[in-house]
């Protein structure tokens, strides 16, 4: 059986910090792909998209192209809406039937469990993992596989701030990112 792990946000811009996150829950787990997964609308995020579904697609396209072992997941942004991790993660597993899915989210997401939509019964589908990150528990009453990474405190919303200042950001973000992020004259 495939194993693979569902790495779900809204990557407005993708940076290091979730390529490294990704990297090592690949190893740690031995997972077959890391599929990075934009989402159309979060439920728990207010309703500003800076950067458009299809262009969060793309800089991801253009950020895991280098590893054979990651992929993008296109399945929240093509049906829009509100992105419900339960709702995806049952219509994958009926896409897919032999392949076993686990999630992956950031320390900042385990707090915020008991909130997440139909959270009871997806935890009895896939496996949940989490990836410390600073500033964040990582203690849930829910089942989650910790890992552990290099913790790195970066944020998208970080990142925009200084894009929009022209602030250089070309240690925490691939070069074709940035290259694709200038060209369609995004965060400015």
């Amino acid at each position: 059986m495939k194993k693979v792990c569902i790495f779900g946000g809204t990557f407005n811009p993708p940076h290091i910090g979730h390529l490294i996150m990704a990297n090592e829950v690949y190893h740690a787990l031995d997972f077959d792909e890391i599929r990075f997964m934009p989402n159309a609308k979060p439920p728990h995020k207010e309703a500003t998209q800076l950067a458009t579904g299809e262009q969060r697609l793309h800089m991801l396209e253009l950020a895991v192209e280098p590893f054979s072992y990651f992929t993008v997941e296109s399945l929240e942004i093509v049906r829009g809406g509100l992105s419900y991790s339960f709702d995806t993660m049952m219509e994958l597993q009926k896409q897919e039937p032999q392949t076993q899915f686990s999630f992956l989210i950031g320390a900042d997401m385990i707090a915020y469990l008991d909130q997440w939509y139909k959270i009871d019964e997806l935890v009895k589908h896939i496996q949940l993992i989490g990836v410390r990150r600073p500033g964040y528990d990582d203690k849930s009453a829910y089942p989650v596989t910790i890992i552990d990474a290099p913790l790195i405190d970066l944020s998208s919303t970080m990142l925009r701030n200084r894009l929009q200042q022209g602030k250089d950001v070309s240690l925490l973000i691939p070069e074709s990112v940035q290259s694709y992020i200038r060209q369609e004259k995004l965060y400015e």
